[in-house]
């Protein structure tokens, strides 16, 4: 078997609390073994025998920190919505129709240039230090389109989402429950060859709660796992709806009540806050503080897509929610790791500790707190996924 040692670790977060009692479980002036794709050993510089070893790095007193867990992207489409972004700027509001231009591009558009286009963006994350990435449909809204978006995706991630209920495409505007019986139906079995996961925007202008309940549970049916677009433009029942089904996580969530918070706190569902959404459509942001207080889970995610963030960028992500939705710099770190791993049900990855996947980052300082603090600034200097470094 080969070892690699990662030796000289300035500061190392592994996310495994019983390191020290802390979220991040930090250990200072340290050292991991890499076996074969997994971490095979941590504790401190020296203590492990470089005769043992086929090959070592030297960190040079640098932070590490696990691979970012981008649980929520959209990354299968063609074009971009930049016209419409320079109009928000300028005061126009956000709405989820704004989806169907990309929907008409993406339609158009060919298997080879919607790989291109992911590849770029996955390529782009991975960059910035992302090594698992969750990808979803949603800009094809027919079977053929949905079906080859999924095929597509699964060529880049196993963490495949089936979002065939985005929205109403324009052919069905006067039959809506002619296109719920089409997702439910045809179009779930075509997908499910290429999906892992089945997703519903259930929101204004989206999908009601009924609508999304019957979509989720015949995906459930199939096979799929469950995650929710809840609550991001107002309040409504899409929290409440997903906690009574059980779906790993509900996204956005930038509208809760009192009653939502309590039945996530009691749940095992994540709430995933995607801050490039309320940045890049000016609204405002939800207190995280709220749901830590109560004792929710929480994820951070880019939901990199072309009309309402797009960003695959995580420090970046990490800087808005400290800023803007009161994380500690800490809190910020876990959610965009450990957190997005938890809202995707992984135990592998999201954390450095004995038997998770190797995949972390190598920064250019000397602490994590630089990612939030430097926020726009390169500091991710070496990416390594399942063992190999890839950046």
């Amino acid at each position: 078997m080969s070892h690699t040692l990662i030796d000289n670790i300035g500061l190392l977060v592994t996310n495994d609390s019983s390191i020290d009692g802390s979220s991040l479980g930090v250990v200072e002036n340290a050292a991991i073994v890499i076996e074969n794709s997994l971490i095979k050993w941590v504790g401190r510089t020296g203590e492990f025998s470089r005769g043992d070893v086929d090959d070592s790095v030297d960190a040079l007193g640098r932070c590490i920190i696990p691979g970012f867990v981008d649980s929520h992207t959209h990354m299968i489409f063609a074009g971009d919505r930049g016209a419409e972004f320079r109009a928000r700027m300028q005061g126009e509001s956000y709405s989820a129709g704004g989806i169907k231009r990309t929907v008409e591009l993406t339609r158009a558009a060919s298997n080879d240039v919607l790989l291109t286009n992911a590849r770029r963006l996955f390529s782009e994350a991975m960059s910035s230090g992302t090594t698992t990435m969750e990808c979803k449909s949603g800009y094809g809204l027919t079977v053929e389109d949905e079906a080859r978006s999924l095929s597509v995706a699964r060529q880049l991630t196993e963490e495949t989402t089936f979002l065939g209920a985005h929205v109403i495409p324009k052919e069905f505007a006067d039959s809506q429950d002619d296109y719920v019986d089409l997702v439910c139906g045809p179009m779930l079995e075509a997908v499910l060859p290429h999906a892992k996961w089945i997703d519903v925007f259930c929101d204004r202008g989206a999908f009601n709660v009924e609508q999304a309940r019957r979509i989720l549970t015949s995906g459930i049916a199939k096979g799929l796992q469950a995650r929710l677009h809840a609550n991001q433009l107002e309040h409504g029942g899409g929290v409440q709806l997903g906690v009574e089904l059980g779906v790993a996580s509900v996204d956005h969530v930038s509208h809760l009540s009192d009653a939502d918070i309590a039945a996530l706190a009691k749940s095992t569902t994540v709430a995933t806050l995607l801050p490039g959404a309320e940045f890049s459509t000016r609204s405002t942001y939800p207190d995280a503080r709220r749901l830590f207080e109560a004792g929710v889970t929480v994820a951070l995610a880019s939901d990199c897509n072309p009309g309402s963030s797009y960003t695959s960028n995580m420090p970046f992500v990490m800087a808005v929610a400290v800023r803007d939705m009161y994380f500690s710099p800490e809190q910020a770190l876990w959610s965009a790791t450990k957190g997005g791993a938890q809202a995707l049900r992984r135990t592998d990855v999201g954390h450095l500790a004995l038997g998770a996947k190797a995949d972390f980052s190598i920064l250019k300082t000397d602490s994590y707190i630089h990612l939030t603090y430097r926020p726009g600034v390169q500091l991710i200097d070496e990416v390594w996924r399942h063992g190999s470094r890839i950046h």
